[in-house]
């Protein structure tokens, strides 16, 4: 019952930001503008990410947390920095692409990113997708990955 009463809950809160974002955006042309910067830094990620580039871990905040699903959270560059590395030893996958569909905020510290991701293995084919949710936070050095949140749309 919790877990209904927990997706229930969740897909009300999707569709009240889906509503609200496209308020916000109205109202806020610069979000437009942060949206189209963080689509260059997905670009960014998927291109690293396929040349197995340690440096990918400089997209994220130094206290950022990957939220992956079944597994205990990743805190901080460190961490990010070992599961990187072992992602791309096991050499399974070649790549991982963001479409971003929403950002959500006033853009002035902090940016919800929405979308949906695809992620390939070495010969190019899609082995899994899904969608995420990404907390950006706007640093000296740009927007950078603060919480960084997904899930697979199939079954484990």
């Amino acid at each position: 019952m919790k877990q209904k009463t927990l997706t229930t809950a969740i897909i009300c809160l999707c569709l009240f930001l889906t509503y609200k974002s496209s308020i916000a955006q109205a109202n806020n042309p610069g979000l437009q503008q942060i949206k189209s910067s963080i689509q260059k830094i997905n670009t960014l990620y998927y291109e690293l990410f396929a040349k197995s580039d340690a440096s990918i871990i400089n997209l994220y905040t130094d206290d950022a947390i990957l939220l992956a699903p079944n597994m205990l959270p990743i805190n901080g560059k460190k961490a990010l920095k070992k599961d990187f590395n072992d992602t791309f030893v096991a050499g399974k996958v070649k790549g991982v692409k963001f479409q971003t569909a929403n950002i959500y905020g006033d853009g002035k510290a902090f940016v919800t990113e929405e979308g949906t991701w695809q992620v390939f293995d070495q010969s190019g084919k899609v082995i899994d997708d899904g969608k995420y949710l990404k907390l950006w936070k706007l640093t000296k050095a740009g927007w950078k990955i603060f919480r960084d949140s997904f899930n697979s749309n199939h079954k484990i």
